[in-house]
């Protein structure tokens, strides 16, 4: 195989993970106005997927760069170590949407391109970059939605104390569109730069381009697929995440929505990749709770975080078999 067409596969391979992402993640886009019956299954797909088209072309590339070069030597980085990073997540990412697990895929990228790394040269393949403040959001992330999505509960239910939640309902059912419409957009803005990123760092490593700048075709390709990942849904994760979880209304849905987004949006701002999944748990924990902290199943929510704790080491393990697998068949790789 030439240098040339390894790159064009691996860059297919990178589209692929970024449709799993879509379909995987789409639970988090849409399971809050499907579970609250605002939008049928079908139309909410359609919905997530033109706001996560849209999005990624709104917000920079940051991200991009932090996935191309914040976590692993890119001196060390050869197309063999991307494929294997990228083989490494999907396996993953699969095995949790077999599950039934909400997971990130954004933290299983990031730990199959580190796994990679490691298997070529030790712990001296990372940087510290990104790391500490990436570890430290799996946890703020949650905890950012879950405040935030609280507060807005409390504040709905202050201006709407003069309605019956019947009607405050009728309300957040037109508000519900907007909200799930703003997580869309949070989701595919940072989600599909970080198939941008990886694609960014094959390019330099297969010497297509001399230095990290993410170019125009490689962000309209990476937002059209998770575009249509999501168009493809997830239905398993919707089940786990919209009903199973807590019991949500329009109300709930609407807040749990906004809250996750801003958090979302926010580590987007600062240019880090983290989880929509985290940060929409997080949320929906956070508006069942307002009632009663018996309303949310805590057992479910521990299952999910002890699965976000796995997926970086899980992902790095299966990608660093994946390189030294490949290495085997190709010495210098």
């Amino acid at each position: 195989m030439s240098h040339f067409v390894l790159v064009v596969v691996i860059i297919a391979i990178a589209l692929v993970f970024d449709y799993i992402n879509g379909f995987h993640d789409a639970a988090n886009s849409i399971a809050t106005v499907v579970s609250t019956r605002v939008l049928t299954p079908g139309v909410a797909v359609l919905w997530a997927a033109f706001f996560n088209f849209v999005a990624a072309f709104a917000l920079g590339t940051g991200v991009a760069a932090t996935i191309g070069s914040g976590f692993v030597q890119v001196r060390l980085v050869t197309p063999w170590v991307v494929l294997a990073g990228l083989l490494g997540a999907i396996v993953w990412d699969l095995l949790t949407w077999y599950w039934a697990l909400p997971t990130s895929s954004s933290h299983a990228l990031i730990g199959g391109y580190a796994g990679a790394a490691i298997a070529k040269a030790g712990l001296t393949g990372l940087v510290a970059g990104k790391w500490g403040i990436t570890v430290l959001f799996i946890v703020l992330s949650p905890l950012i939605g879950m405040a935030l999505a609280y507060l807005l509960m409390v504040g709905v239910y202050w201006v709407f104390q003069r309605f019956t939640p019947a009607q405050m309902d009728r309300h957040f059912r037109r508000y519900q569109l907007v909200s799930a419409g703003l997580f869309s957009c949070a989701h595919g803005t940072n989600d599909a730069q970080k198939t941008m990123g990886i694609i960014t760092a094959v390019l330099v490593a297969g010497g297509i381009q001399k230095d990290f700048h993410v170019p125009s075709w490689v962000i309209a390709a990476s937002s059209v697929s998770i575009g249509l990942g999501t168009m493809s849904g997830g239905w398993r994760i919707v089940r786990t995440m919209g009903t199973r979880l807590t019991r949500l209304r329009p109300r709930s849905g609407f807040c749990a929505e906004t809250g996750a987004a801003i958090s979302i949006l926010f580590a987007t701002w600062l240019g880090l990749p983290v989880s929509s999944t985290h940060a929409i748990a997080g949320a929906i924990a956070g508006v069942g709770s307002i009632q009663r902290t018996r309303a949310v199943r805590w057992q479910l929510a521990g299952g999910i975080v002890m699965a976000w704790v796995l997926t970086i080491p899980a992902a790095a393990l299966v990608s660093a078999f994946v390189y030294w697998a490949i290495r085997a068949f190709v010495p210098g790789a």
